[in-house]
Formats: C-alpha cells, structure tokens, sequence
C-alpha cells in the first residue's frame, strides 16, 4: 500500500550504493520480503557495478520501481562527489530495469536527469533515509547504525531527522559521523597504545589488521559481515585475526596465548566503544531530545550499539522490531542493510 492507502501496483527495491558494498531491498505488497548485500570495489569504477548486479539474487533484476540512494559518490573513480552523484544516478537509470527514483534526503526523491544539481542533498544521504523511516515509527530517539566503515548518529526528534549537520564533512564535525566501523577501520584510528603485559605499548602505524579481527576474536562480528579481504589478503581464521592483531605492537602470534590476544581485541573494542560514546553524549545533551529516548540499534555494528545504549543507561530498540510489521519474517541482512530497507520503504510510500 501507498501511504495514502491506495494500493500499490508494482514491488519496490531500494537501493544503497555504496563505495565497498551494494545493498538492496524488495518491497512487495508493503512490506520488505527480502534483503542482500554484496562486496563491490566500485573504486575500480562502474563496470564494477555492472558485475555486482549481475551477481546478485534474480529479483534484483526484475522489473520494478527502484528507490536509490548512495554513499559511492566520492570514490577514486570520480573526480568529485557532484560527479559521482550524476554518473550512480545515469548508471541505475540504465541500468534497472523500471523507473527510477534517488533519493534527495531533506529534498524528497528526485528523477536521474536531476541529481546532477541537487548533488548537495543526495551524497550520502542514506542515512536520512533511515532516520526518516526511524521517525513514521518513534518519535524520539538517538538512531544509531553502525556499519563496516562508519557510524551515523542521527537524532530524531518529533519525527524527523534532527541532525545539525547534513554533509559528512559537516557531520564529521558536529559527531553525528563518527568514521569508525565494525569490519573495516584500522586499528591503529582507535588510539596510539594498547596494553601488554603490564606496560603501554605504541602502535605500528601500518594496516596490519582491522576491526573484523578484533570482533572475531571476541566472538561478536555477525555472520558474513566480513565481505572484504583481510588487511594482509590471508585468510579469516582465528589464529589468522590473532597473528594480524600480534604484528600491530611489533610482535608475533606465538609470544601470547590465545587469552592474551582475546584481552588485547578487547582493549580495542572498548576503545572504540568509547569514540561512539563521546559522540552520542554529546547529542544526547541536546536539550530537544528527551532524557529517556531510546537508542535505536541498527547496522553490522548493531551489537556495539546495544552496549552503548547500555553504557549511557538509554533504553535500545532494534531497529528490525521498531519496523517489524513492515518486515516479512527476518530477512537476512535488514539490519546490516538499513538505509536500503528504509529507502525500499520510503519509495513504496512515498512514490507515485
């Protein structure tokens, strides 16, 4: 159904193109009834999109109605994000199979043949998206998404995205972009020093391992979250995360036990736990946003999240249950695919 209530003649994808992954969503008969996310090194350029998509589930290739939204625009292969916006945006006009709509965020959606000028509102507006549809469900609220690569920290008040800042240049300033995630960033973005045995040990500025490591060895990284390839292009077994984490303090695997290198992934995790809970203290002082708003947990990063939550003594909604009547059973990936979810939901409300 529409939100007007008329009924709707066709299914809805939503679209996420992002710079490391693509990440879509099928709505049918208003609710969401699958979700994928697929690796895609768009820096390459954009043929690696056309492999992706002719690698992903059949559905993705059926004819539709196509609601886009983007991070991809200011990977390498763009000469800068008004670029990438206009050649993402001619790319799904081409390249879906039905008409297509991208999403402007504060602008609403937009036709392909207009992004070019609305740039400004379309760059990495995914996380309007999802804050948007946070808001048609509650009211009030700190949304939290934390996926591979970043975290948005997007206040919801009265129902609507809240957020000081729009750009990620001006989130990154204001906190409501932190740039840290779950799989991919370096340890090394997460503090000079670690611990080991009784003394403060500096880091190796290299990218030896990542956060995919630490969260496998600590036993919380979600089940095919880890899409890329690992920093030293081995493999992604445990002992493999603990030599990866050894060589950050200039050591290797065999001068600690498997306790040690657990308690040293640990020592990261809470680091940067604490990166998020500087930023989400700093929003939650608002003076808009109520004492007891909830957090609402989404992204592959969901579980950091939920201790966030738990840290700042706020209560924590899924964002899958908050959207749970919207939702067919528990597709796989709908967290971890918000913004595609929530532009699928959007798209199949919102457009004609």
């Amino acid at each position: 159904m529409t939100r007007d209530g008329a009924p709707q003649s066709e299914p809805t994808i939503g679209w996420d193109l992002g710079g490391v992954h693509v990440k879509a969503a099928l709505v049918s008969e208003g609710r969401v009834q699958a979700v994928v996310q697929a690796p895609c090194p768009l820096w390459r350029g954009l043929p690696a999109l056309d492999k992706t998509l002719a690698d992903l589930p059949d559905w993705t290739r059926r004819p539709a109605r196509h609601a886009v939204t983007m991070t991809g625009e200011l990977t390498d292969c763009f000469s800068d994000r008004t670029d990438g916006v206009a050649k993402l945006s001619a790319w799904a006009r081409a390249a879906l199979p039905g008409p297509v709509a991208i999403y402007a965020g504060r602008a609403g959606f937009v036709a392909p043949d207009e992004a070019e000028p609305r740039a400004a509102d379309i760059a990495s507006a995914n996380w309007h998206a999802t804050a948007a549809l946070v808001g048609r469900h509650c009211a009030d609220g700190l949304l939290v998404d934390i996926g591979s690569t970043t975290a948005d920290l997007i206040p919801v008040v009265a129902g609507r995205p809240a957020a000081t800042g729009y750009s990620d240049a001006e989130r990154l300033e204001t906190g409501e972009l932190v740039y840290t995630g779950v799989v991919r960033s370096h340890l090394v973005a997460l503090g000079p020093d670690a611990p080991w045995h009784g003394r403060r040990t500096r880091l190796m500025a290299e990218t030896f391992a990542n956060t995919a490591d630490i969260y496998r060895l600590t036993g919380d990284l979600p089940e095919g979250a880890d899409q890329q390839h690992s920093a030293d292009l081995k493999g992604k077994s445990i002992p493999e995360s603990e030599t990866r984490l050894a060589r950050t303090i200039g050591r290797h695997r065999g001068e600690g036990s498997a306790a040690e290198w657990r308690a040293l992934a640990a020592h990261f995790a809470e680091a940067q736990l604490r990166l998020l809970h500087d930023a989400a203290a700093t929003l939650l002082s608002r003076p808009d946003i109520a004492a007891d708003a909830p957090l609402v947990a989404c992204g592959a990063g969901a579980f950091l999240a939920e201790r966030l939550a738990l840290r700042l003594g706020r209560p924590c909604r899924a964002f899958t249950d908050l959207v749970a009547d919207r939702i067919a059973g528990s597709p796989d990936w709908a967290s971890t695919c918000g913004p595609a979810v929530a532009v699928a939901l959007l798209g199949a409300a919102d457009l004609p």
